[in-house]
């Protein structure tokens, strides 16, 4: 195809057909990266029991890819400035295709960690990058419509991609779950290498960029306040959700079931939260963490069936779905001249988040109760809310 080889053109002469088609082949490659950030989510128990590690441990599955993640995310975007756009992102992709290849064949769990590492360089790089290509890829006036689309593989990977890969796994074993999202990186790889063309190298931020950003906007060290908290608070407990609803007795059937209505209200979730977001964003965030907190407290508290689990979860699915396209537009917001350097910040508190909201969850679960970590997210939740509050003093302060 000729768009291998075709540079993208002036923004007035970007085919409308040809940028869609590379937007769509973006989209499923951020849909497979964070599907394989987020696949053991559903998986512990059974990885767990067949390479002999407990939950605990397993859940180092989630907090390897998100701790390499958030250091990645700016290195690899510094690094390769110079190289096309096009090529950084289909070896990334590719290469997160090849790693779930090989812990669907890992018969050593230090094999499994191994490939996880490589998965966390993938998604801190792709993210980073992908979050400003629409700009590259599309006209002018679709910008807007096709970063939304972009971020939506972000969205539905965390509301879809997890139920999926669970029931998958229910039906042939965890291993074959894996080779699927293995096979998916490279069905994107494909996509990537005859739908998009060539996207030369411009400037890219600089590490220095990051700190000044950081530290002359208080708006940003808000919005990194926020994702710390509301994404540990959820992923110290979304990351052993299946563990917790064996311990409440619900059968290993259901399971799969009940993580895709959790996934379905979040698809729900994002589209109420993009209506809101434009008008009422401070308002739209405190009730995120209210919800998130109230689903946690809910699910310790009456979870005992699969009825008021899967009630609770569509709670829990609302609140978190709404959680990406809020705290992206927080960030935009309040950094306009600065959008890469702040959004590469946001990509490294969200994925550090991810990370450390698994590692203190296994901690938690290894040292005290399975049902702890609900308590423990519900309160990191709840600790947004004078965030929230404080962010609407300065912006007071500065309008006056």
């Amino acid at each position: 195809m000729t768009t291998i080889d075709t540079p993208v053109s002036a923004a007035g002469e970007r085919s409308p057909v040809k940028g869609w088609l590379a937007v769509l082949a973006v989209t499923l490659g951020i849909f497979a990266l964070m599907t394989s950030e987020l696949l053991p989510v559903g998986l512990l128990t059974p990885v767990g029991s067949a390479l002999d590690v407990s939950e605990g441990t397993a859940g180092l599955m989630v907090t390897v890819p998100g701790l390499v993640a958030a250091f990645t995310a700016p290195l690899v975007t510094v690094a390769t400035g110079h190289i096309d756009r096009r090529v950084v992102l289909a070896v990334l992709i590719g290469l997160v295709g090849a790693a779930n290849l090989a812990s669907a064949f890992a018969t050593d769990f230090a094999v499994v960690l191994g490939a996880r590492f490589l998965i966390g360089v993938s998604v801190g790089g792709f993210w980073s990058i992908a979050g400003g290509i629409a700009l590259r890829l599309v006209p002018q006036e679709h910008v807007p419509r096709a970063t939304a689309v972009i971020f939506g593989g972000v969205e539905t990977a965390s509301v879809l991609g997890v139920p999926t890969g669970t029931f998958i796994g229910d039906l042939g074993g965890w291993r074959t779950a894996f080779a699927a999202v293995g096979g998916l990186g490279l069905v994107s790889l494909a996509c990537m290498v005859f739908l998009m063309p060539a996207v030369p190298a411009e400037r890219t931020i600089a590490l220095a960029d990051l700190p000044k950003v950081f530290k002359g906007n208080a708006g940003v060290r808000g919005g990194i306040a926020l994702t710390f908290l509301v994404i540990t608070g959820h992923f110290l407990a979304y990351t052993f959700l299946r563990p917790i609803l064996q311990h409440d007795g619900v059968g290993d059937g259901m399971i799969s079931a009940l993580l895709l209505t959790f996934g379905v209200a979040g698809i729900c979730g994002n589209f109420i939260a993009g209506a809101l977001v434009a008008k009422r964003l401070r308002q739209l965030v405190a009730v995120i963490s209210l919800t998130l907190a109230l689903a946690m407290v809910l699910l310790a508290l009456i979870g005992d069936s699969a009825v008021t689990a899967g009630a609770v979860l569509i709670l829990w699915g609302l609140g978190y779905g709404a959680v990406p396209v809020s705290f992206q537009t927080w960030i935009l917001r309040v950094a306009p001249d600065a959008g890469e350097a702040a959004s590469s910040l946001y990509v490294s508190a969200f994925n550090l988040s991810i990370a450390l909201g698994a590692l203190l969850g296994g901690l938690a679960v290894d040292g005290i109760a399975t049902t702890s970590v609900l308590w423990i997210g519900a309160a990191l939740a709840l600790f947004a809310l004078p965030v929230v509050g404080g962010a609407r003093r300065t912006a007071a302060e500065s309008a006056g």
